[in-house]
């Protein structure tokens, strides 16, 4: 979510701490007056349900009883004075008994009921009506508007048609003071106008400073000058929403503001050494729930379970009595089923509304449903049974069969509850091992005693709702004739065809003196010329792109849907990765492979390829602005999709505006992307190949389409393949509230393009990109047939705002809602359907008319390449076994802890086999106390072994089945101990001791590594994250909190993991980087070691002496364990190894035999 609502007090707070520190928004935006800025005088009365008690007076702050207050409920709630929820010019005591008085209870305010739980007290402030004024900032998509009025106050009626407005134009410059008061302050005296520009320069400053979406202050009260002072500013009222997606920029400044402790002391942030190091000072900024929407604690849970995961999982429960329970799998796709639920009369049951995507593990899914089937089967039971409908969109590369796992576990343990409360399942599904997936769920109803019925991709998404709920569907027939068509899926068909070769003994020599050697599997491309197209093209057969970031997975489903459509070359010609070195990786192409280089630098790729125009940028949400702004410096890239969700606004706003100014194209933020069949796919458009395949994109049909929806993106390529011709073009905009280009910018598109015969617009609800369609297609600049829909109708069923699955689903007036949308549209001549459901018949008989009057002539199809499956997805799916290389018999470190031949990590230091005591008299000349001794024994547990897949210890396994004694095996492993093994111990405690010594913020220590381009030793793990910790971490600093004197650097690097775990979740303090920096406590902190030799220790080495000495304890095992086994020579298996006879980076020098 981007523009979130806050609470009244802590947009008052956020103003108190920033007005006079926030930085200027421009170089001229000075102040020239001097004035009182408004003090934080607020604060904040909170009622406990538990206890049924507010907050008491001991945590009230004291001036409360020395003033006459205000006091009001503070829960988002409009137009309190009116509602009677307004207490004036009262004593503590007497506000206080107002409070108490309505804590607690139910209050109605207009068509909403909710439950007061949290007021605001702040002084009373008598004045003249005449010192009011009204001033409100908005952000739109082509800038900043900030509305002014003279008189303010309950009083202050229609807003829009009284306010002088100043725009303020995404990249203009800020306007001068001479043109803010003569916009905004032509009705204000002359001896204030002023005070009034220096306040509304800070004001925006701060505005956008700390990412504001919305700041209205109502009324603002200007007091002139008393006794020779200084004018004083006062706000009573005031609104604001955030844009939470900035959190990670402006989080430490939302938290400063929160922090009452500055306003009592007046001191800075400050970190005192030896004290507890925290990321950021100050709570954290709170997002409250709408007004008559008090999260449920099953609500809180699904929030806290999405906020610590990668994946999306979202609950509202609308109604806990309700009949009809959802789990969709999918943003747009949740709005859909809820809008056909309320389409067909039930809004009044539909019990939930929630979506879960973005591939969630087997266990988030579990946990998931287990929430929704609990709920669901709670209370007494209906007489006319409870309907679940586990539905959801085509997947794009979610595995559909392992995400049913999580949800078939929480069924089988639910089985007497759903048996019990009558519960009907439906469920349909679309994406990679789908047939799997609803062939578990099928067989799950045979045995569960539930009624389940499974559909697929060949129904229509919404098709079982009608089903489901029994209603007639005589009317309502889709994809075929026969209606729903349930799907008892066997095993999914090959993919894979057998290639014939043409073998040669001796392998061809070509011009340049390069042979192609028989078997040779590598694919060579040259770098092409930049190609020109229409602007109403910027995507053909021939463009070729940059993918900025590690992509593999993306990239080799785009160089598939390359193969599967017969293009001559891949669309992909390099990667951009500013993390690593200039290196080559290896894809496939059809059966065989080729080679696709990595670059640290935009610079350095463009030189090397001038035929690439486009870029898919994969950068994450915080580093996707400066990213795409590098890109908008090269004149060649003239398209560029963003597919980073969380964008913050004002960025995507900036990206938008600059891209215009150059004629660039932007796709996103937040999508998918799009799909060009038969030529171009930006990334995981369009999903696996199977459905690449079913859908035909592997050639172009003849209607195009725009949505914002990615999922939803699938369905319509579904739809469009089984009743027209198919897509000719496709655009996910992207679900936020600024995306790059609109609507309207691809319909266009698509109405200049001879070979786009019809469009097609699956908006939403919020937002007005539709009605500029609308325009278009009033004043004839569409003139081709456009069928159109707005999901999102089902908002008018509920009496409570419900944020859907998109950041821009929110309408703000009656124009932005679905319905009358949908009715605009309808009114202007589109072809709009009655319901989605009816959207496949529509299409169906637009593009039928277009055939019978020959504007769309079919073809004939032609069947697709096969594309062979990947190793992995077939490892996967269970369809090969191939047997292991190496047997182990002494450490397994697979599961969740570590096994030393067999025995538990845990167990080994219950044990309490000590070395530790030895080690500190040959190590260090001193007997250490026992807390450090235990500690080095367990680090020399911990590092004895990790497996025979490290470096080491398979070298010493291929010496030793070499023949070679004990001795030489061990030296080979230790040889590979360095920079790249082992070595990140030493590494970890230098960068560590560093930044706490040079006094770096645990941030600062992350941003400087950062701008460096510099990798955190000691950060980040590939399997572990934060909600599936490395037990080994868990265990040592379990040790250390409670029996090390102190911790610091401890303390300090778990600061800096949770600055790097707000990022991504696997950026955990890993094993080596947890190891290191306790050593540097231990040495620093026994009181055995001076400053100086602590250090010197580190300096030598005794932290790598630790990690060669455990290790070889493993490396001797595997010596013997191979020895005992008498384990053959090794060779390893030639088709395990990459051979490319041809040298990439150097021309090859050519020898004449004479």
């Amino acid at each position: 979510m981007s523009s979130t609502a806050i609470r009244e007090y802590d947009a008052k707070l956020l103003l108190a701490y920033w007005l006079e520190r926030a930085p200027p928004v421009a170089p001229h935006a000075q102040i020239k007056t001097n004035f009182q800025y408004p003090a934080a005088r607020v604060a904040q009365i909170s009622w406990d349900p538990a206890t049924n008690t507010i907050t008491p007076d001991t945590q009230i702050p004291s001036w409360v009883n020395n003033s006459k207050l205000v006091a009001k409920p503070d829960q988002l709630i409009k137009r309190r004075g009116k509602a009677g929820l307004l207490a004036l010019n009262k004593s503590w005591p007497e506000a206080k008994q107002w409070i108490t008085e309505r804590a607690g209870k139910p209050q109605k305010v207009e068509a909403v009921t909710g439950t007061l739980n949290n007021f605001i007290i702040e002084p009373f402030l008598p004045h003249p009506s005449n010192t009011e004024y009204y001033v409100c900032i908005t952000s739109q998509r082509e800038g900043d508007r900030i509305l002014f009025t003279h008189e303010g106050g309950v009083d202050i009626g229609d807003v829009d048609a009284k306010a002088l407005i100043l725009d303020i134009p995404v990249i203009a410059p800020f306007p001068t003071r001479e043109d803010i008061a003569s916009t905004l302050l032509k009705h204000v005296p002359a001896e204030k106008k002023d005070t009034l520009v220096d306040f509304l320069i800070r004001l925006y400053s701060v505005y956008v400073d700390l990412h504001f979406a919305y700041l209205e202050i109502n009324p603002l009260v200007v007091l002139d000058a008393v006794n020779g002072g200084e004018p004083a500013i006062h706000y009573l009222d005031m609104a604001a929403k955030l844009d939470q997606t900035a959190e990670s920029i402006c989080g430490p400044k939302w938290a400063i503001a929160r922090d009452l402790s500055v306003y009592e002391g007046g001191g800075s942030a400050t970190t005192t050494k030896g004290s507890k190091v925290s990321a950021d000072r100050g709570p954290p900024m709170v997002w409250p729930a709408p007004f008559g929407r008090d999260l449920t604690k099953e609500e809180a849970y699904i929030q806290k379970l999405d906020g610590s995961t990668g994946a999306s999982l979202k609950l509202t429960v609308l109604n806990p009595e309700g009949r009809i329970w959802t789990m969709v799998a999918g943003g747009g796709a949740s709005v859909v089923y809820s809008d056909a639920i309320a389409a067909h009369g039930f809004a009044h049951e539909l019990a939930n509304y929630g979506e879960y995507s973005g591939a969630p593990t087997e266990g988030q899914t579990y946990e998931y449903a287990k929430t929704i089937i609990d709920l669901l089967t709670r209370g007494n039971s209906r007489p006319d049974g409870k309907i679940l409908i586990i539905g959801g969109g085509i997947a794009n590369f979610t595995n559909v069969a392992a995400t049913f796992k999580g949800i078939i576990r929480a069924l089988k343990e639910y089985r007497n509850q759903l048996i019990n409360h009558n519960v009907k399942i439906f469920v349909r599904r679309g994406g990679p091992n789908y047939q799997e997936g609803l062939k578990a769920m099928r067989l799950l109803g045979e045995s569960l005693g539930v009624p389940i019925r499974v559909f697929g991709p060949d129904t229509h998404i919404t098709e079982i709702v009608p089903l489901a709920l029994g209603a007639d569907i005589s009317q309502s027939r889709t994809a075929s004739d026969d209606g729903l068509k349930s799907v008892q899926p066997g095993t999914p068909p090959p993919q894979v065809a057998a290639v014939g070769v043409t073998e040669d003994s001796v392998g061809t020599i070509h011009p340049d003196g390069g042979r192609t050697q028989p078997k040779d599997h590598i694919v060579h491309f040259e770098a092409g010329k930049a190609s020109k197209r229409p602007w109403f093209r910027p995507f053909d057969a021939e463009t070729r792109s940059f993918v900025y970031g590690l992509q593999p997975r993306a990239i080799q489903g785009m160089l598939d849907f390359d193969y599967s459509c017969g293009r001559a070359t891949p669309s992909v010609a390099a990667m951009i990765y500013p993390f690593g070195g200039h290196h080559i990786q290896k894809f496939y192409w059809g059966t065989k492979e080729t080679l696709l280089p990595v670059y640290t630098s935009l610079k350095d790729a463009v030189a090397k390829h001038p035929e690439v125009d486009v870029v898919v940028n994969f950068a994450s949400s915080r580093s996707v602005y400066s990213s795409t702004l590098e890109c908008l410096e090269f004149p060649q890239l003239k398209a560029i999709a963003l597919i980073a969700e969380g964008v913050p606004e004002r960025h995507a706003r900036e990206i938008l505006w600059k891209a215009k100014e150059k004629d660039v194209l932007i796709i996103g933020p937040a999508t998918v992307g799009g799909i060009k069949p038969g030529c171009f796919r930006i990334g995981n458009s369009g999903g696996m190949m199977d459905n690449i395949t079913s859908s035909k994109l592997y050639r172009p049909g003849s209607v195009g389409y725009v949505s914002k929806s990615g999922g939803m993106s699938n369905e319509l390529n579904n739809i469009l393949s089984l009743v027209t011709n198919g897509t000719y073009e496709g655009i996910a905009i992207g679900g936020d509230r600024y995306p790059g280009s609109t609507f309207i910018d691809h319909l266009l598109r698509y109405e200049t393009d001879p070979d786009c015969k019809m469009l097609v617009l699956l908006g939403e609800v919020g937002g007005i990109e539709e009605y500029r369609v609308i325009e278009a297609v009033k004043t004839g600049k569409i003139t081709k047939p456009i069928v159109a829909w707005a999901i999102g109708t089902c908002a008018k069923m509920f009496t409570t705002e419900v944020q859907f699955g998109h950041a821009g689903s929110m309408a703000n007036s009656d124009m932005e809602t679905a319905d009358a949308k949908n009715r605009a549209m309808r009114d202007a001549g589109f072809i709009v359907p009655d319901t989605f459901e009816e959207l496949p018949r529509v299409l169906r008989e637009t593009y039928e008319s277009l055939v019978r009057s020959r504007v769309i002539v079919p073809k004939k199809e032609v069947d697709p390449p096969v594309i062979p499956m990947d190793y992995k997805w077939a490892q996967e799916l269970g369809l090969i076994r191939k047997p292991a290389a190496f047997i182990s018999t002494i450490s397994d470190e697979r599961g969740q802890e570590l096994l030393y031949a067999g025995m538990r990590i845990s167990e080994v230091f219950k044990e309490e086999i000590g070395i530790g005591g030895v080690m500190s008299l040959l190590w260090f000349k001193r007997r250490l106390p026992s807390w450090a001794t235990k500690f080095i024994e367990m680090v020399l547990m911990l590092t004895a072994d990790h497996g025979p897949a490290v470096s080491g210890a398979m070298n010493t396994i291929v010496a030793t089945r070499a023949g070679k004694d004990l001795i030489s095996s061990l030296a080979s492993g230790l040889l590979t101990i360095g920079s790249r093994f082992g070595g990140a111990l030493d590494e970890a405690a230098s960068m560590f001791s560093q930044a706490h010594d040079t006094g770096l913020t645990p941030r600062e220590f992350v941003d400087s590594c950062r701008k460096a381009n510099k990798l955190i030793s000691g950060i980040g793990h590939k399997i572990k994250s934060v909600n599936n910790p490395d037990l080994r971490v868990e265990l040592v600093k379990e040790y250390v909190i409670k029996n090390f004197p102190s911790h610091t650097l401890l303390d300090y690097a778990l600061a800096v993991e949770k600055v790097t775990t707000s990022k991504k979740d696997t950026l955990i303090l890993n094993v080596d980087g947890c190891i290191a920096v306790c050593f540097v406590d231990l040495l620093r902190d026994s009181g055995a070691f001076a400053p100086d030799e602590a250090d010197e220790y580190i300096k030598i080495g005794a932290l790598n002496g630790l990690f060669v000495l455990g290790r070889s304890i493993g490396f001797i095992g595997h010596h013997l364990d191979q020895k005992r086994l008498k384990a053959p020579l090794y060779r390893h298996p030639a088709d395990d190894i990459f051979i490319n006879m041809a040298d990439v980076s150097q021309p090859r020098v050519l020898g004449r035999m004479q």
